[in-house]
Formats: structure tokens, sequence, C-alpha cells
């Protein structure tokens, strides 16, 4: 039986990335996206338009796709500003999106996901270090807080991983303020950016073929920097 996979923001960067490797290996891929415009595998995949920071709404949109083998929590947000400037409407769409979205389809999802299925978060580099954009800091350190939580409630029988990778190629870099990108750069060993392929295949390997054993962790993709 084809097994089934469902992709938050698999429409672009890594998540694109991710819906190109598990279509090369078979899969039923659903990809979440607010939109899909210019998206090459509109055609190969079902695509479904969601908001994904609507939480309230996830319980049935978890019930309209039904069983799946396999979760992959990738989307989410940065406005890459000081804590100063964030106001409360700023505040409440980046947690919904960062941490209760990716949160409460575990919930719903892991209800019916056959054994052995397993769940990959997209945390990062921000939730490991004191972060100058703060809340998104926290939306990842929660998140991989919560893979390690999910992981000892699930008791084995849902494997669940994360990733946390340091800045990425990606639409999301220009978020970053020139200044950070700069640190972030010095300070890797390689002295580049991580590519969204490098994180992808990290994510695929963790949803397919790693180990088990390996569960309720957070791997590092960040070429040796924890920038100053």
């Amino acid at each position: 039986m084809q097994k089934r996979v469902v992709i938050t923001g698999g429409n672009r960067g890594i998540g694109l990335d991710l819906t190109r490797e598990f279509l090369e290996l078979d899969y039923k891929v659903i990809v979440i996206a607010r939109d899909f415009r210019d998206f090459e595998f509109a055609n190969l995949v079902e695509c479904i338009e969601f908001d994904l920071s609507e939480v309230d709404k996830l319980d049935e949109l978890v019930k309209s796709i039904g069983v799946i083998d396999l979760l992959i929590n990738n989307a989410g947000m940065m406005y890459g500003i000081s804590y100063k400037e964030y106001d409360n409407a700023k505040k409440e769409k980046l947690m919904k999106l960062n941490l209760e979205a990716p949160i409460k389809l575990i919930e719903e999802f892991s209800k019916s996901m056959p054994k052995g299925s397993r769940i990959v978060n997209n945390a990062s580099i921000a939730g490991q270090i004191g972060h100058p954009d703060i809340w998104y800091g926290m939306s990842k350190a929660a998140l991989i807080n919560a893979t390690k939580s999910f992981a000892k409630i699930f008791e084995g029988n849902i494997i669940i991983n994360a990733v946390a990778a340091s800045p990425v190629e990606t639409d999301m870099l220009d978020t970053i303020p020139k200044p950070r990108r700069e640190a972030f750069l010095a300070n890797t060993i390689t002295k580049r950016f991580a590519l969204s392929q490098e994180v992808a295949k990290s994510i695929f390997w963790l949803a397919t073929d790693a180990p088990e054993y390996m569960n309720g962790t957070c791997i590092d993709i960040n070429n040796g920097s924890y920038a100053r």
C-alpha cells in the first residue's frame, strides 16, 4: 500500500525539496500551504490550501485527510525583528504557526497513525541560543521540547524527532538582518549557509531510514556555528 505523508509548507524552500524526495519514493504526498502559486508539483500531489495559524480549524482538517504514515511539520515564519518591535498580533501569529499548529497536528494525526509511523519537526538553531528575535527563538525552543516530550508520550509506537538548522539559503534568509547573517557565516566551518536540500535530506532520513532508536532527539545542522 502506498504510504502517505503530510508536509506543511511543502510548496517552497525546504518543504519543496522534501516534496521532491518523497515523490521519488512514490509516496502519496499531501502538502498543506497558504497558496500554491508556481508550485511545480501541483499535478503530482494533493494540495490543501490552508492557513495553519487557524489552529481551531485543524481538527477538522486532520479528519478530512485521514490516516497518514508520516507527518513533517515544516511550515514556519520569522519576522527578524527585536522583541521591542513585536505587538500582540505579531506574537500571536508567530506562536500559532510555529508552535501551536505543529503540536495540534501531532495531537490529532497521532490518534490514528499506525505503529512505527514517524513525525519530524523543523526547528531551528534559534531555539538553542539567545536569539535576538526572541519570540521566534522561544517558538523553536518549545518545539524542540515538545518533540522530546511527545517521544516519551508515544513510548516508541510513533517515532518523533526534530532538526535544528542554522540559517538556510531560502526566502526566510532575507528576514535576518545583515549583521546577524554575517555573524553566522563567520562562525561556520565552511563559511556558507546551509542549502535547503541539505536540511531536507536530513529530515527525509529521519522520516524514513534513521534507526528507530533515534527517537526524541534533535539533530543540529549548523556547520559548527553557534553565532555570538
